[in-house]
């Protein structure tokens, strides 16, 4: 009732009754969303374009779950999808992003992230005022296997001339970004697959 005659993405179906979302997507994976209702002119419109991205997010989500095993296979795959677990961002459901000071945990975040996508990633640094931003180009962009003039430099908010200072992120901090609505998806699919198996297996 709620997929077919209310119209209920998956997410809405998981606040309402507040269960697992590998649980309901089991569910509801063959349940096609119902008609939509008969709406008039701009309002059909943007109905109808809403329930085409809906589908295409919860095709990516289907993707992803039925990949999982094939990609845990692969070597720091898992550790991947924890890393975003921990330092991804996770409120915009068109972008996959994850920023950190360690090149180790940016170069491999980058290297899956660019497997798993044909979109291209962007990149940033968050620097402090007296950071030299050509060096931090140039290492970044060496670790990276980029040309570092692609990466965007963000003057930190409370930066200043820190004489002194001990300051652990020599390299300032890297955001790594891709705007890939599917690659979103499956990544929520992995996401959910962690932390509803293999988290209740170690516990067990």
């Amino acid at each position: 009732e709620l997929r077919v005659q209310r119209r209920m993405t998956l997410d809405e179906i998981v606040e309402r009754l507040v269960l697992p979302r590998t649980t309901i997507y089991e569910w509801i994976k063959d349940i096609p969303l119902g008609k939509p209702r008969s709406t008039a002119g701009q309002a059909k419109g943007v109905a109808a374009m809403q329930a085409k991205y809906q589908r295409l997010r919860e095709e990516a989500y289907a993707q992803g779950a039925a990949e999982f095993e094939t990609l845990a296979s692969e070597p720091t795959f898992r550790d991947f999808v924890v890393l975003y677990i921990a330092e991804g961002g996770k409120r915009n459901r068109n972008r996959v992003q994850i920023c950190n000071s360690d090149p180790r945990v940016v170069m491999l975040s980058a290297r899956w992230m660019a497997a798993l996508t044909t979109k291209p990633l962007t990149y940033s640094i968050q620097y402090h005022a007296d950071q030299d931003l050509d060096e931090l180009r140039s290492q970044w962009g060496r670790l990276l296997g980029i040309d570092g003039a692609r990466i965007v430099m963000q003057r930190k908010s409370n930066s200043g001339q820190l004489t002194g200072r001990s300051w652990r992120s020599e390299l300032g901090v890297l955001t790594v970004t891709v705007h890939d609505t599917g690659l979103r998806s499956r990544l929520q699919a992995w996401i959910d697959h962690i932390k509803e198996h293999d988290w209740r297996l170690h516990c067990a």
